[in-house]
């Protein structure tokens, strides 16, 4: 494994991103998110998540602790995905209560708002922040 195939296991992340085991089990059997590391391969072995599987389980769980439905984290997420950029620099905003925005810019953003059609708005920058204090502080990455 190279460093840059270096994943958390299953304790780690739910310890950094604030949920059950319970729940990042169901979410890895439902594919909301698979762990892009390395996948669970039968009894014994563990599922290793990257960096940015645990930024994507941590916006799953603020929107989710903020009451909308798991589908539109699920939206949220796949939006995510297909954004290959800084993560960081993006918020996300749910329009109408089903679509998913990402708004690279504060003007896309404020359009968006002002047009009256985001009901939910993310800002990723503090996620990303988040994260990243609480793997440097407790976890080292498997294969570093």
């Amino acid at each position: 494994m190279t460093s840059s195939e270096a994943g958390y296991r299953g304790p780690q992340v739910c310890k950094i991103v604030g949920i059950s085991y319970r729940q990042l089990d169901y979410w890895a059997r439902t594919d909301l998110v698979r762990p892009s590391v390395m996948d669970a391969n039968g009894s014994g072995t563990q599922r290793l998540y990257s960096w940015r599987d645990l930024v994507e389980l941590r916006v799953i769980k603020q929107m989710l602790d903020a009451g909308l439905a798991l589908q539109s984290a699920r939206k949220a997420v796949e939006s995510l995905r297909k954004f290959g950029k800084d993560l960081a620099s993006v918020r996300i905003v749910i329009e109408g209560g089903s679509r998913v925005v990402i708004a690279e810019t504060e003007e896309e953003w404020l359009d968006l708002m002002r047009d009256g059609q985001g009901v939910f708005s993310f800002n990723l920058a503090p996620v990303v922040h988040e994260i990243q204090d609480a793997v440097q502080l407790s976890f080292p990455a498997v294969g570093q």
